[in-house]
């Protein structure tokens, strides 16, 4: 039997695929050697973090006086990094546990990569707050382990262990998240892997998966579980992370506005990365029958509506603080605008209102390099975004005697760097060694919008 496309819905599998035919395409990266594009990538991804670790190395033996903070500027390119990277991490949780849970079939295609995103995003995040503690190898030390210290305990009212307990939360459900939704792949890649040791660690891997039916009943059940954990971290994990801004008392920064700005802003900066990675992803492993057309439009709605939704935070923050009639936050918000960084803040508005706005044309949306160009300027205005909220409500404080300007070093560059060079190694491992889409997940999907018609092939 032929199976034709439904007048009504486009398939989220192009090619008419049969079972084996998927299974064949999504193995293939994991079973032949890598390509001299792979290794160019792998080269340059190393490099940057290579840089980044003598760098981190240097700061530590030296100390964080190696930045350009100052005794006004207290916050800089460390949190911006930490923030920015959180709020990469957060497509992924939204994407296989919100989405999974509202039955989107189309997120079959790149849960699995936003899934693995997440985790490397979350790994960069957790190095900034290690490294401003300035005694790194002290970090334990905000672990609930058995001590002889009686009742003295970190401070709890501290934002950085807060972000602590988020950032170990979210990077353990995400992995078992992930982990457990690889189990069947692995399971398959262990069969089709010869006798060895390939196939003797994917085996330990799969947990003696069978493919039965109960084993399948408990597996979906299991991930629904999950699935339903998971999704208030997508909502708690930044507002965490942004009240460590809101109970400051600095003008720009108390806003009861913070959680949901943030999460909005993260989800926004998260799915943009997902287009880049899974833009280059499609064309590099040749997987346009998977990640399609379709899947590129739906992510990039999402992106528009969350760029709205910033947009909307951006214009409450002013309206805000004309309206409070405080001349304190009249002046952080027109300095923003107006002051020696409105650079940076126009760069922001620029790339996270004005750009997305072309996402409402339907041909823009279905033009993928329109869209790749377009995603990596989300992503350049969002870490502007961290970085003018803190360092604007910084560097021109209540008193003009202690206003200071703020200039990041080269080490702090190097860092900068160093974080992208561990995420990008860590994502070509990944798509080198794990299947990058869910093979069982892309069967289920395979009929949808098809139709059989009579006949044979």
């Amino acid at each position: 039997m032929v199976e034709v496309c439904s007048p009504l819905r486009e398939p989220l599998v192009k090619g008419n695929k049969t079972l084996a035919q998927i299974t064949l395409d999504v193995c293939r990266p994991l079973e032949r050697r890598p390509t001299n594009l792979w290794w160019s990538a792998f080269l340059v991804s190393s490099t940057m973090l290579l840089l980044g670790i003598v760098a981190v190395t240097y700061q530590i033996m030296t100390g964080i006086g190696v930045w350009g903070l100052n005794r006004t500027v207290g916050w800089a390119f460390d949190i911006t990094n930490f923030v920015f990277w959180v709020g990469i991490g957060h497509a992924g949780t939204l994407i296989s546990a919100i989405l999974f849970l509202f039955r989107q079939k189309w997120r079959t295609a790149v849960n699995r990569s936003a899934e693995a995103m997440t985790l490397f995003a979350v790994i960069c995040a957790g190095l900034f707050p290690v490294i401003h503690m300035g005694r790194p190898w002290l970090a334990f030390w905000m672990l609930p382990y058995p001590n002889d210290r009686g009742s003295l305990w970190v401070n709890f009212r501290s934002p950085l262990i807060w972000d602590f307990f988020a950032i170990s939360t979210y990077f353990l459900i995400s992995l078992i998240f992930w982990y457990i939704g690889l189990i069947p792949d692995l399971a398959t890649v262990r069969d089709r892997a010869p006798p060895g040791k390939r196939k003797s660690l994917f085996g330990f891997f799969s947990l003696g998966w069978n493919g039965s039916c109960r084993t399948w009943h408990r597996y979906e059940l299991v991930y629904l579980l999950l699935a339903g954990l998971a999704t208030p971290l997508v909502v708690s994990v930044h507002s965490i992370v942004s009240t460590d801004f809101a109970t400051a008392i600095l003008p720009g920064w108390h806003a009861t506005i913070f959680p949901p700005y943030f999460v909005a802003g993260a989800i926004f900066s998260g799915m943009s990365m997902v287009l880049c990675l899974m833009i280059i992803a499609r064309k590099v492993m040749h997987l346009e029958d998977y990640i399609t057309i379709l899947h590129i439009d739906a992510m990039c709605k999402m992106v528009l509506a969350t760029s709205c939704l910033v947009a909307l935070a951006y214009g409450i923050e002013f309206f805000t603080a004309m309206y409070s009639g405080n001349p304190y936050e009249y002046f952080v918000f027109m300095n923003r605008a107006l002051g020696p960084l409105a650079w940076g803040y126009w760069i922001m508005v620029g790339c996270n209102v004005v750009v997305p706005q072309l996402l409402w044309f339907k041909k823009i949306r279905t033009n993928v390099l329109a869209v790749f160009a377009l995603s990596l300027l989300v992503n350049i205005g969002m870490w502007f975004e961290r970085f003018i909220i803190i360092v604007t409500s910084l560097y021109r404080d209540f008193l003009p005697s202690s206003w200071s300007s703020y200039t990041p070093t080269l080490v702090e560059l190097a860092t900068l760097v160093g974080s992208f060079g561990l995420f990008f190694t860590c994502f070509l491992l990944f798509c080198r060694f794990l299947p990058m889409i869910a093979i069982a997940e892309i069967k289920g999907v395979n009929r949808y919008a098809r139709q059989p018609k009579g006949g044979h092939e």
